[in-house]
């Protein structure tokens, strides 16, 4: 017998139990959102062991288990600039304890997670910072270099070509437990370019989630959030995917009404009145293990990993701030502009060209005209902007190449689906190349990689 504590958000999920038969049901609902849900995975009798909780363990299986930790909402009545205050001593702690001592290798974007890490860290000698651009893409090398200069840190930058993917695909497949979109997995295009660079990577994952208003109406009742929750989860195309999976697999009752009983049971009990503390506590419990978290381990494959977002500290503290303050970054924002103006100042990509004094001018018919004279410029010329993995992974003969071969001549994965319905599928998204269409496509890609592996 042995006991297994598991962090409020693991950093790498653990698997209880043996690999025997599919759940059906449980992959139609990974179709949906990209993710297992709750314990679930591939197999009926292989479990995921659950955040927050304490297991008595024998002989591969769980004799009982009980939660230590629950999300809460519990705000105190404190002024934001002393919550600001007490958000940056517990941020600045953590990120020491995690990188003190080590070469630190930071990826950055243009985004706010990653600033305010350059910004605990200004001015380290031992941090190498990186970032990398679509070929064809929004050019967030450009922001990231800045933050950089604002913090002292030595730059790489890389340009993700296209066909990344294929060399080690089967790779990211297995250390992502098969379990998330695979073609997501971008950072596996530069990581052997920083090996021997540094001693751990030290990573913003969760922040955004943690320390942003969720965005929901408090009256709703727990039915009513379902339908929020599946906005926020279910990729598009998804259901597509999902119930199409459902009927040829012959599973009793319809998809629908079972994923909304799969998604109530897990939601009510979640114990929390506040809406938009209740799903953003749902998310940080089967979301971030399941989806964030393994794609972390292309990361950990090639270097140790910190996040301090995911710190245990992080997640108590955030229980008992008010969603007032956490709305719109506001607490982000401020630690950046207090602890360094100079990072403060760089271009935040999302309100581009603004930064994090001046954003609100975003919406200001100033920046509208700006913003669509750029788009009418882009239409005249035909210039076409790489948004997405799988505009690089998917387009393009080679690639096309690639994907009809595991889509159509694995042996094993005829064996899970009928090749009319992974051509019905692939077709669609061929003839018109529509984020709605990719999904399923990613989603065959994956249970094929699967397939070969594991069945």
């Amino acid at each position: 017998m042995k006991t297994i504590k598991t962090p409020i958000i693991p950093v790498r999920p653990k698997y209880i139990g043996e690999e025997d038969e599919l759940d059906y049901k449980a992959i139609c609902f990974f179709a949906a959102t990209n993710f297992f849900l709750g314990d679930s995975t591939y197999f009926k009798g292989f479990k995921c062991l659950q955040p927050g909780m304490e297991y008595e363990v024998d002989n591969n299986k769980i004799v009982s288990g009980k939660k230590w930790f629950e999300w809460y909402y519990n705000p105190e009545d404190k002024p934001f600039d002393v919550v600001v205050e007490e958000f940056g001593e517990l941020f600045d702690k953590i990120s020491e304890e995690e990188t003190k001592g080590r070469r630190v290798i930071l990826p950055l974007s243009g985004g706010l997670d990653s600033r305010s890490q350059a910004t605990v860290l200004q001015g380290n000698k031992e941090v190498l910072s990186y970032s990398y651009d679509f070929t064809g893409g929004v050019k967030e090398v450009k922001i990231a270099r800045q933050v950089a200069a604002a913090t002292g840190f030595e730059f790489m930058d890389f340009l993700i070509p296209k066909g990344y993917l294929w060399p080690k695909l089967e790779d990211v497949a297995r250390w992502t437990d098969y379990g998330v979109d695979i073609t997501s997995s971008r950072q596996a295009a530069v990581l052997d370019k920083l090996q021997g660079k540094g001693d751990v990577m030290f990573i913003g994952h969760w922040g955004d989630v943690l320390f942003d208003n969720m965005n929901v109406n408090d009256g709703l009742s727990d039915h009513d959030l379902i339908e929020v929750l599946k906005k926020k989860i279910v990729r598009k195309g998804g259901l597509n995917i999902a119930k199409k999976l459902w009927e040829v697999w012959g599973l009793n009752g319809n998809f629908e009404k079972e994923f909304d009983n799969k998604l109530l049971s897990l939601l009510s009990d979640i114990k929390i009145d506040n809406n938009n503390a209740k799903i953003r506590a749902f998310k940080s419990l089967y979301w971030a293990p399941r989806w964030t978290s393994p794609s972390l381990q292309v990361f950990s494959n090639y270097f140790p990993i910190e996040l301090p977002y995911y710190d245990d500290r992080m997640c108590k503290f955030i229980c008992s701030v008010d969603e007032k303050y956490l709305a719109a970054r506001r607490i982000q924002i401020e630690y950046i502009k207090r602890k360094s103006p100079e990072v403060a100042k760089v271009a935040w990509q999302t309100y581009y060209p603004y930064n994090l004094y001046n954003y609100h001018n975003f919406d200001s018919l100033r920046n509208f005209v700006r913003r669509g004279a750029k788009k009418i410029h882009r239409i005249a010329t035909g210039k076409k902007i790489v948004e997405r993995n799988w505009e690089l992974q998917f387009v393009g003969q080679e690639n096309d190449k690639h994907l009809n071969e595991w889509l159509f001549e694995n042996e094993k994965f005829k064996t899970l689906l009928p090749a009319s319905v992974v051509k019905e599928f692939y077709e669609k998204f061929r003839n018109g190349y529509d984020v709605y269409d990719f999904h399923p496509v990613t989603t065959l890609l994956t249970l094929s990689v699967f397939a070969k592996h594991k069945l």
